[in-house]
């Protein structure tokens, strides 16, 4: 599918859970809709500007009626996707910027600030259920366990938590101990048994719910920069239960296994734009990827033309490596495969490299988003020097591991 220019920096994007529409919250406030089809061809299907401040999080209602929008003027904005209107405002929702926002039930969905406070939200009504206060720093990412009715929080202030929706108490659940950096992002695999934080030093913290939520079981190094969101595939792959896909700052989008964990390749390349946002239409079970960075590009990747052969099976082996889709103009990147020579690897050199143990946004005022509250790593310094325990599963490999990507 062509790139969808929106014509601003792109903050978030949300699609449909069951029409082929894809949102997106832009930098200047915008809200824009566009429709595509199975041949990839897309049009605009509205656009309105809630606010003059920067929209920075979104979410759909259950069927898709309505539309959630928040950001930096600190209200949350309902639009009626069907008229493509604002149909309700909850001004000063929040007392900072609001940073994240995910639905949860049908008369449920939650927002996290840049201060950390979480807040419950029933549609029909204009106030907050629950307001949360236990983190201190901005809300980078949700996660949704229905079985239990627990709502998985992570924050830059090295911590997750998490807390029973059903229960009154405006304490967590539970919470970890401080992971000694910013966790960014999170995903569930494996049924839900594991979960996957990604962190800004670029290491995927891998949490077990069976052992608790007091600190990581498994680390897996290996980005060169900063992991800033997470996917999982749909459930329709065989290897869906241990394969993830990562946004890193450094502008590539990855497929990566775990256990045993497998570098598959190389999804999309949004050049030196960080990636921000991942998506997969269809409630997660659709064909079309939508990925966002610090660009007014939103780019539209086929899973089908990644993970399926050409006679449309999907790959029956978990470690076959997937049909790396580069664009048009990635013939400046590396070569994009996982085994590469000695003399490649210093031209991309990574600090870490893999193992199975355990943006420009000056042109607005907008623009301080959480990423400026990023702690600084002094130079020099190794950032796992200091940690002494030995992790499951550790395997050596070459810092050549990643060259290619």
């Amino acid at each position: 599918m062509p790139d969808i220019q929106v014509g601003s920096q792109i903050f978030d994007l949300a699609f449909h859970p069951s029409n082929t529409t894809v949102y997106t919250g832009l930098l200047n406030g915008s809200v824009k809709a566009f429709q595509y089809d199975e041949q990839g061809q897309h049009h605009q299907s509205f656009s309105l500007r809630p606010s003059r401040r920067s929209c920075r999080c979104l979410t759909t209602d259950q069927d898709g009626s309505h539309l959630f929008a928040a950001g930096k003027a600190k209200s949350i904005f309902t639009i009626d996707t069907s008229t493509g209107t604002i149909s309700d405002t909850r001004n000063d929702a929040h007392d900072s910027p609001v940073n994240r926002m995910k639905h949860l039930l049908p008369n449920m969905f939650c927002t996290g600030d840049d201060d950390g406070v979480i807040k419950l939200w029933d549609p029909r009504k204009s106030q907050d259920i629950r307001c949360y206060t236990h983190h201190f720093d901005f809300i980078s990412d949700f996660l949704w366990f229905g079985d239990k009715k627990q709502l998985v929080s992570t924050s830059a202030d090295g911590t997750l938590s998490v807390v029973d929706i059903r229960g009154k108490k405006l304490e967590p659940l539970a919470r970890s101990e401080d992971q000694e950096d910013e966790l960014l992002s999170i995903v569930s695999i494996r049924n839900g048994t594991k979960v996957v934080v990604g962190t800004q030093l670029g290491i995927l913290s891998i949490f077990n719910r069976s052992q608790g939520w007091g600190d990581c079981v498994d680390r897996v190094p290996g980005h060169p920069q900063s992991v800033d969101a997470l996917c999982a595939l749909p459930s329709s792959y065989p290897s869906a239960h241990s394969t993830i896909l990562t946004g890193s700052s450094d502008g590539l989008l990855r497929a990566v296994q775990l256990f045993p964990t497998k570098l598959l390749g190389v999804v999309a390349d949004h050049g030196s734009f960080p990636i921000e946002r991942i998506v997969i239409d269809q409630n997660g079970e659709g064909r079309w990827i939508g990925s966002a960075g610090h660009e007014d590009t939103l780019k539209m990747t086929d899973l089908k033309d990644i993970f399926e052969d050409e006679d449309g099976d999907g790959d029956s082996d978990s470690d076959q490596d997937l049909h790396t889709a580069m664009p048009s103009d990635g013939e400046n990147r590396p070569n994009t495969d996982v085994t590469v020579s000695e003399d490649q690897a210093h031209s991309n050199a990574i600090p870490q490299v893999l193992e199975a143990n355990p943006g420009d946004e000056s042109q607005d005022s907008d623009s301080d988003a959480p990423k400026e509250k990023k702690r600084k790593i002094k130079e020099g310094k190794d950032s796992l020097a200091g940690r002494k325990k030995k992790w499951r599963n550790e395997i050596d490999a070459e810092p050549s591991f990643f060259s290619g990507l």
